[in-house]
């Protein structure tokens, strides 16, 4: 039983990093943009949420 709750647990996980690397694309493309604005509030942003996006992929991916 505990190989069938692992198997879904892994394809789940691999479905999630599949979201986060779209994810981090738009929040790159979104850091550009603010990059170009000059923009430093959304830059914070952009780069707090790339962190929360960074740990959770390393996570996923141990």
């Amino acid at each position: 039983m505990e190989q069938v709750i692992q198997t879904f647990n892994r394809t789940d996980g691999e479905k999630r990093i599949a979201v986060l690397r779209l994810e981090i694309d738009y929040e790159l493309a979104t850091l550009h943009e603010a990059m170009v604005a000059k923009d430093i509030n959304k830059m914070n942003n952009c780069k707090k949420n790339l962190e929360k996006f960074r740990q959770e992929l390393v996570r996923l991916e141990v």
